[in-house]
């Protein structure tokens, strides 16, 4: 797909050889790659993204095989407007190749922005059903879909990444920022215009700056994605644990009083014997015996679980007393009129020795 100066769009097919030699560029320019690269050869720029693949001159932009990358709607119906001056570029002042390469930049920002527009509500939500505190479990179902987002929170972090330091490695090389002003080589006016006062490498640098700072926004804002999620994390198991030890306090309490039972049931034991003796005619003897059970089997029970409660409970910090926060500053006068009198006295003694 060809696209001129004024939007108009052409299409046609032809050999990658015969486009190679009409370009004048080599076959490796153009080769498919999943990282984003932005180079210059024989005043072409060429970008190479995960999306498209495109060459821009100071008279047309080339799009190559723009129908297996599901564009159509993008070059449509936003690029050719942009490209004739009727969207939203801040370059429609400057020459072709500064709306081209705007054009294609904002595509890509508003790609990433988009995915992270959808991500965002998603994790938020996901985080907040597991942070609940009132619950016993962690939903798998969640958690999977946690991980899923967590997944494509990563890959988007990764294309920032590139996307950053694409731009970056050509903000640190002023050759290449001269590079991509191709109208500038070609162009008498625009020359003339450059040495005028009117300088397009400063413009083409700032136009560069601008996309690097909102992918640098986007990048914070999946940081700070990234760290809530961990942070989610540690509260979802810090809740487990506390509910872990809940239950297993519980156990413990359980078997606390299961020991006491069973160590006043010997009692009833003994007596189920079958052996006799005068106690077994006495009515009063089985409420007395049943009463001394359950009586020690509570003592013993209670007496467990203070134990426990003493030995479970986190210590307190130590207690500063007030007086001695108060006694600081009045010590510190102390010690400053106990050193003048040391100093007085250390004078009455010289003047004594001098007399004598």
């Amino acid at each position: 797909m060809k696209l001129d100066k004024e939007g108009n769009a052409t299409y046609f097919e032809k050999k990658k050889t015969e486009l190679y030699q009409e370009l004048g560029l080599q076959a490796r320019d153009l080769r498919f790659q999943h990282l984003m690269s932005i180079t210059t050869r024989n005043n072409r720029i060429i970008i190479r993204m995960e999306f498209l693949k495109a060459v821009i001159t100071p008279e047309f932009l080339l799009i190559l095989d723009y129908r297996n990358l599901n564009l159509e709607h993008w070059l449509f119906s936003e690029l050719t407007s942009q490209l004739a001056g009727e969207g939203q570029l801040v370059t429609y002042s400057l020459p072709f190749e500064f709306r081209a390469i705007e054009a294609i930049l904002q595509y890509r920002i508003s790609k990433l922005q988009g995915r992270l527009n959808t991500l965002q509500p998603q994790i938020l939500e996901t985080l907040e059903a597991l942070v609940d505190p009132k619950l016993l479990s962690v939903d798998r179902s969640k958690l999977h879909i946690l991980l899923q987002n967590g997944k494509s929170l990563s890959e988007l972090e990764t294309d920032l990444k590139v996307f950053k330091e694409t731009i970056l490695e050509i903000l640190d090389e002023e050759e290449l920022i001269e590079e991509l002003c191709l109208s500038k080589w070609t162009d008498p006016q625009v020359f003339e215009e450059s040495s005028s006062g009117i300088d397009h490498a400063e413009e083409m640098e700032l136009l560069l700056e601008n996309y690097y700072r909102q992918a640098e926004d986007l990048a914070n804002e999946a940081r700070e994605l990234r760290v809530l999620i961990d942070d989610s994390e540690s509260i979802i198991f810090i809740n487990l644990d506390s509910h872990r030890n809940v239950m297993m306090r519980l156990n413990l309490q359980l078997t606390m009083g299961t020991f006491s039972l069973s160590l006043f049931g010997l009692i009833g034991v003994a007596f189920g014997m079958n052996l006799e003796s005068s106690l077994e005619e006495d009515p009063r003897i089985f409420w007395l015996v049943t009463g001394i059970m359950f009586l020690g089997s509570g003592l013993i029970w209670r007496r467990l679980l203070s134990f426990l409660g003493r030995h479970l409970e986190p210590p307190l910090p130590p207690h500063v007393p007030a007086v001695l926060k108060k006694s600081q500053p009045a010590a510190g006068r102390v010690e400053l009129k106990s050193s003048s009198l040391k100093a007085e006295t250390f004078g009455l003694s010289r003047s004594t020795l001098t007399n004598q």
